[in-house]
């Protein structure tokens, strides 16, 4: 049951990564997906990009565990993988420009995995 509720838990903190741009233009990552998931039907090649699609999947799989029984820890770690990409480099983006703001929006979601990692490595002894 744990393993259920880090994964939600993972899924809940990488909606809050938080994204600052030129222009005085902000956004946090579920206000992007839902931007994301409106273009995918009028206009399915402008979303098609490695650092939308990846992180867009790393959270598929991680519902698809919640449904499972006992949620795969392979799985766990590739959607850990995928999304781990687009908010290690907002946290990257946000320490190269001093942005608080996107510097913690990322801790939640580095805390919970490596909790998530450490639980399964625990469980595997």
């Amino acid at each position: 049951m744990k393993s259920k509720i880090l994964n939600f838990l993972l899924i809940l903190s990488s909606l809050i990564g938080y994204l600052e741009w030129s222009g005085n233009n902000h956004s946090f990552l579920f206000q992007a997906e839902a931007e994301i998931f409106s273009k995918i039907i009028s206009n399915p090649a402008s979303v098609f990009h490695p650092l939308t699609i990846l992180p867009m999947m790393g959270q598929l799989i991680l519902v698809f565990t919640l449904f499972q029984k006992t949620p795969n820890k392979i799985l766990t770690y590739i959607s850990i993988g995928g999304l781990g990409l687009l908010l290690l480099l907002i946290l990257l983006i946000g320490l190269m420009n001093l942005n608080f703001k996107m510097i913690l929006s990322t801790l939640p979601f580095i805390v919970i995995s490596v909790l998530t990692i450490l639980h399964h490595r625990k469980h595997e002894a």
